[in-house]
């Protein structure tokens, strides 16, 4: 998937960090990691960093889901108070943000504990708001958000058993969404945070697809295999 509205992949070269969470997942299930820039654990996110054997630049929390401080002497770790306003991903994306970071690939921030995942989406939701990009990576799903801008999906064989993508208003309204090529298009329509009439959207075969807003913030959920 490419996303070319305001977090456009296409426009100029961006930055990307790659952030690992705490979420309980089998990491040979996990998409490749891509190259990226940086790489950040959020606390207990170091587990799956380990076990894809990647060495982060910065491990940063409070380490509340490790037993015992994280203590390492190959990486700068970042111990953030108990008691803080930011949970430990926006820190990682803040760490990643400060260094020129504006695409954001999220490994383990999906299946885990269902406040975490609403946290995550959020997360995305402001990035999307800011002109960034943000994808979280987990359950077979990716997760991201688009702000006045486009998702355009290749052309791609889909099985019998079809594959799902849904979009979801994140902002009170959206207005001018399209989701031209897959099986029920939307046109020119309007998405509430309280009406839900883009979900369990499907992909055709070798037809190429894009879900767009021209101004609103959609979440959109599809599956890894179309990435």
């Amino acid at each position: 998937s490419v996303s070319d509205g305001k977090a456009a992949k296409g426009v100029g070269i961006m930055k990307q960090a790659v952030i690992f969470a705490g979420a309980p997942v089998q990491p040979e299930l996990q998409p490749p990691v891509p190259q990226a820039d940086l790489y950040l654990c959020a606390d207990a996110g170091v587990r799956l960093a380990q076990a894809l054997g990647i060495v982060p630049d910065r491990i940063m929390g409070d380490f509340d889901s490790l037993e015992g401080r994280a203590r390492r002497t190959d990486v700068r770790t970042i111990a953030l108070p108990a008691l803080k306003d930011d949970p430990d991903m926006l820190s990682a994306l803040k760490v990643g943000w400060s260094a020129g970071c504006r695409e954001f690939h999220v490994y383990g921030g999906l299946g885990g504990r269902i406040d975490h995942t609403i946290s995550g989406i959020q997360l995305m939701a402001l990035l999307a708001r800011h002109g960034a990009s943000g994808y979280l990576y987990g359950d077979g799903l990716i997760v991201t958000a688009i702000t006045d801008g486009r998702l355009s999906f290749p052309a791609h064989p889909v099985p019998e058993d079809g594959r799902m993508v849904s979009a979801f208003s994140h902002s009170d309204v959206s207005l001018g969404v399209n989701e031209p090529g897959l099986k029920y298009e939307l046109k020119d329509s309007t998405l509430t945070n309280t009406v839900v009439q883009g979900v369990s959207n499907e992909f055709r075969d070798g037809v190429d697809a894009a879900i767009s807003v021209k101004r609103g913030t959609l979440i959109v959920t599809f599956p890894i295999e179309v990435a």
